[in-house]
C-alpha cells in the first residue's frame, strides 16, 4: 500500500488544499492528512479551529474520496517522528511518501534528521502559484539518497494567506466558509461584511 502523508499548516484550507487531496485520491491508495503547527510560521487561529476546518474541506469533497482520510494523531513538529508513527501504524511494508509544497523545497534541507527521513519515504512537491521549484535544491535532495518528484498538478491560485488579506470567499469551501463565519475567525470577516453594507 502506497501512502501519501500530507500534513498542511493551512490557516484557514482552502479550495486549493482540496484540489491537492482529490488529485493524491487518484494517485496513492491512502492518503492520511492533518493539520500541523509550522515551526517557520505564525498563526492566526487555533490548531483546534484548523483542524475542524481540515474536517469540514474533506466533508466537502465531491464526489467524496473515500481513501482521504483526516489523521491528526500523526501531527509533530517533526516530520520524521510523523513518519515513524506513520511505519508504526501502517506497518513497514507499507511506502510512504511526504507530500510538501513548492514554498517549503528551499527550507526542506534544513528539517531534523531529513536524511533518516529520506532514507524512509519518498518526496512529492506539490508546484504552488507564486513558488518556483528551483531545480538546484531537488538535486541536492537527490544526492542526499532522497527520492523526490514533482506532482503534474498545478495549485489552484488560492491561498490561505490572500484568504486572510482579501477576505474572498471564493477560495473557501461552503462548509469552512460557514464555520468561519459562525466562529469570526479573521479579521477579514467584519471588513468583508462592512463593504458588503457600504455598497
Amino acid at each position: 500500500m502506497k501512502i501519501a502523508l500530507f500534513g498542511t499548516s493551512a490557516d484557514p484550507p482552502t479550495a486549493g488544499h482540496q484540489a491537492v487531496l482529490v488529485w493524491l485520491s487518484h494517485h496513492y491508495d491512502y492518503v492520511a492528512v492533518w493539520a500541523a503547527n509550522n515551526p517557520f510560521k505564525s498563526h492566526q487561529t487555533s490548531l483546534e479551529n484548523r483542524v475542524e476546518m481540515l474536517r469540514l474541506l474533506i466533508a466537502d469533497i465531491t464526489p467524496a474520496r473515500k481513501n482521504v482520510h483526516l489523521e491528526q494523531e500523526l501531527s509533530h513538529l517533526r516530520t520524521v517522528t510523523t513518519l515513524e508513527n506513520a511505519q508504526h501504524r501502517w506497518g513497514e511494508k507499507s511506502e510512504f511518501v511526504v507530500v510538501i509544497g513548492s514554498d517549503l523545497l528551499g527550507q526542506f534541507q534544513r528539517w531534523y534528521r531529513v536524511e533518516d527521513l529520506l532514507h524512509s519515504a519518498e518526496v512529492l512537491v506539490i508546484p504552488r502559484p507564486g513558488y518556483a521549484i528551483d531545480k538546484g535544491s531537488l538535486e541536492k535532495i537527490g544526492k542526499m539518497g532522497g527520492t523526490i518528484s514533482v506532482a503534474n498538478l498545478t495549485g489552484l491560485d488560492v491561498s490561505s494567506t490572500a484568504y486572510r488579506e482579501n477576505g474572498d470567499p471564493q477560495t473557501l469551501t461552503p462548509s469552512v466558509a460557514n464555520y468561519i463565519n459562525k466562529k469570526h475567525l479573521y479579521e477579514c470577516q467584519d471588513s468583508t461584511k462592512t463593504k458588503l453594507y457600504h455598497h
